[in-house]
């Protein structure tokens, strides 16, 4: 009674509460594909893509067009085979986000079949994380503003986003710094910095004695050499984001010890991919934070019971859906304020 009968894409659009401003980007809304598997028993299972343009070069019309590919690739597949199915999956490298929300779907048909949650079926590490919330990319007024209502809310890791003006990016995180003082920060560059930039701006936040806990993706994906430069002349832990899309990825960053922690994104590589980074980051030294694109709270489920399940992060910034006006709550976990935990069945 496990064996897929049916697949289902819906386009689903998202507006924020404000526009969402990071290094070459400002937006207003995301578009999101839901995706439901339908098992013979009746059971249902849901996955999220959030397509980036930026980042994975997806588009939301072109996860739509392969509806039909998908359905016919999926229909009869059980879902207790779960491998199989993310060997088949895997084939859609060129859209990682569908991969994805249908890996996930997957592994939710299944929890819901033998009445589990997803996390239990991936290790059950864990009853409980901590996400961050984000500050945007604004005037320096309104980023400390932020910066103090996610404060106020009791969020103790504050992600702030940088990398579009050098000199105000530091001003920010000198005020930022004064009005939270307590908290742990997430500096994240977007690529926006080149090299010598982003060791000015640790060197300088430093010399105020603002202690930065990871500095996320300073420079452009590309630029391996650049990473490894920042790495090695910073005080502060350097992340690959953009830089690491996929399992190979990841082992070339081990190699050139490019990086202190890696940013694991199930947007970038899906369930399987994500999983096998974990393990490489396990065996290369390095440590993992868990990040996010635009999913709402459906989509952000999947990578909350991915963290749950594993255990394998420092930390998690996982607040998308906080950010975004939704009509109901679709996760199967428990927010509470910054903590997420597994649900009571």
């Amino acid at each position: 009674m496990s064996k897929i009968v049916d697949v289902k894409f819906s386009l689903k659009t998202y507006e924020y509460f404000k526009p969402f401003h990071i290094t070459g980007s400002v937006s207003s809304e995301s578009r999101n594909v839901e995706v439901e598997l339908v098992l013979e028993s009746g059971v249902r299972g849901f996955g999220e893509a959030s397509p980036s343009f930026r980042v994975n070069g997806e588009r939301v019309e072109s996860i739509l067009a392969l509806e039909h590919f998908v359905r016919e690739m999926l229909l009869g597949q059980d879902v207790k085979n779960y491998r199989r199915i993310f060997d088949m999956t895997d084939r859609l490298f060129a859209f990682p986000s569908l991969k994805a929300a249908l890996q996930f779907a997957v592994l939710d048909a299944l929890a819901e079949e033998v009445g589990l949650e997803v996390c239990h079926l991936l290790g059950g590490a864990k009853e409980e994380i901590e996400t961050d919330k984000t500050v945007g990319i604004d005037t320096i007024e309104n980023r400390v503003e932020e910066a103090i209502g996610i404060f106020r809310e009791g969020f103790r890791v504050i992600k702030i986003k940088v990398g579009e003006n050098l000199r105000e990016d530091i001003e920010a995180m000198a005020e930022i710094y004064r009005v939270t003082k307590g908290a742990k920060y997430i500096v994240d560059a977007n690529m926006g910095y080149t090299p010598k930039e982003a060791v000015e701006f640790a060197r300088k936040v430093y010399q105020m004695g603002i202690d930065v806990a990871v500095y996320e993706q300073p420079v452009r994906r590309e630029d391996i050499e650049g990473l490894k430069y920042v790495r090695f002349h910073s005080p502060f832990p350097v992340a690959a984001d953009e830089s690491a899309r996929t399992k190979y990825d990841v082992m070339r960053l081990v190699k050139e010890e490019a990086v202190d922690y890696v940013n694991i994104k199930l947007m970038k590589s899906g369930i399987s991919d994500a999983l096998a980074i974990v393990e490489i980051a396990k065996s290369g030294g390095l440590k993992l934070m868990i990040g996010c694109m635009g999913e709402s709270s459906l989509g952000i489920n999947q990578s909350v019971h991915f963290a749950l399940g594993t255990g394998a992060f420092e930390f998690h910034d996982l607040d998308s859906h906080l950010m975004m006006k939704e009509g109901s709550f679709r996760g199967k976990f428990v927010q509470d304020g910054p903590k997420m935990r597994v649900r009571s069945r």
